[in-house]
């Protein structure tokens, strides 16, 4: 099919404040963004190209391949506009597809009336060239068709991804408040890790920070725990696209490393999730797992990253008893972690002036709809005075 060969504009979504993540990600493929915003990079290419990017990307969510833009100033203007598309052509009449969307119109009250209305183009359009009507729901495991509608500017995507990035399908036991795949890769590579010296996370909880750690430490992308996206339910799909570009992926993982990566948490539950989740995406032999307060985490020699993701009142967690703990956090950087830097990443600004040290940086991130921080702490051994110059 045309889409596969043809090229236009590739709108790649992530999450708020990581897009400076996943820039980085897309130029690391060989990709030069046109646009970078708050949530998303835009490039040119066609739906083969997307094929890397949905196996490769860490911090994305939706990769959206263009179909057209158009004015539109009311539904039935957007109806008439999307009728004229060649579904036929894209879509299986035998098939399924879902309708997503975001919109800003004075006519839509809920953005399931514009989810009907491109619904209708769809089904009426292949209903008149092919005389059967696909069928379609809320399931995004097929054909998923997206829609950007801004006062009177519309634009149609295919989303070639589905079900969202974000999640990278190793975490099958979640745990309590867990960090998003994608966040936690973003926070990792806002520390600037070397991805050769130790990594060490204290309260770990489900796992997830050290295994992205893992992943990225071993090269090893998302795209080897997952068989189905969006670009696979396109008419003209060829599938050894698929698995040359799998097989890429593969033939580059390491298997080792030669440094420690150390998770603990004083639950035995969160460490029997954590490695659990961490055999699913195959590192459990990278990291070492051990059940004890923070205070007692093992800190190797020879520096390396040190991070937390507490606690921070807004979903768990007692206030009073987590000023507490956000306080020995401070004490053990400060008595165990010299000559490493140390990361905490928290929602509650007041909690983290109770760490005692002085932030080098303050990192803005949202954890969902919270505010956060990732608050850097460049433990130094020694004193960080320099000399003066004799004359």
């Amino acid at each position: 099919m045309q889409v596969f060969h043809t090229e236009s504009k590739i709108i790649i979504t992530c999450n708020k404040r990581l897009s400076p993540y996943l820039q980085q990600e897309v130029e690391a493929l060989g990709f030069k963004p046109t646009r970078v915003f708050q949530t998303g990079v835009e490039l040119m290419g066609t739906v083969t190209d997307t094929i890397a990017l949905n196996l490769n990307l860490r911090c994305a969510s939706q990769v959206l391949y263009l179909l057209k833009s158009f004015t539109a100033a009311d539904p039935k203007q957007l109806y008439d506009e999307l009728v004229q598309i060649e579904w036929e052509e894209y879509i299986d009449f035998s098939g399924y597809f879902s309708v997503t969307s975001n919109v800003n119109n004075e006519h839509i009250l809920t953005p399931l009336f514009a989810n009907v209305k491109v619904k209708d183009a769809i089904v009426d359009r292949i209903k008149d060239k092919k005389g059967i009507r696909p069928n379609s729901g809320a399931d995004a495991n097929k054909t998923v068709v997206s829609l950007y509608w801004q006062d009177d500017k519309a634009d149609i995507y295919l989303d070639t991804s589905g079900e969202t990035l974000a999640k990278h399908s190793y975490r099958k036991i979640p745990g309590k408040a867990p960090m998003l795949e994608a966040l936690a890769t973003s926070t990792i590579m806002a520390t600037n890790w070397d991805r050769n010296s130790t990594f060490i996370n204290p309260m770990c909880g489900s796992g997830t920070l050290a295994i992205e750690a893992a992943l990225l430490a071993t090269d090893k992308h998302p795209g080897l725990f997952r068989m189905n996206y969006g670009f696979m339910h396109l008419m003209g799909y060829d599938e050894q696209e698929f698995f040359t570009e799998r097989r890429k992926l593969k033939d580059k993982a390491k298997k080792a490393v030669d440094f420690k990566i150390i998770a603990t948490d004083i639950s035995d539950d969160a460490i029997d999730i954590a490695r659990k989740n961490a055999n699913t995406a195959g590192v459990e032999h990278l990291i070492e797992f051990y059940v004890c307060d923070f205070e007692e985490t093992e800190v190797p020699e020879g520096g390396g990253v040190i991070m937390f993701n507490p606690e921070y009142g807004e979903r768990l967690g007692v206030h009073t008893k987590l000023e507490i703990t956000y306080k020995r956090m401070g004490d053990f950087l400060k008595k165990k972690c010299l000559g490493y830097r140390g990361y905490v990443f928290t929602g509650n600004p007041d909690l983290a002036k109770k760490i005692g040290l002085k932030a080098a940086r303050r990192i803005e991130f949202y954890n969902g709809k919270l505010d956060c921080r990732l608050f850097e702490y460049e433990l130094y051994e020694g004193t960080k005075r320099q000399p003066k110059e004799t004359e």
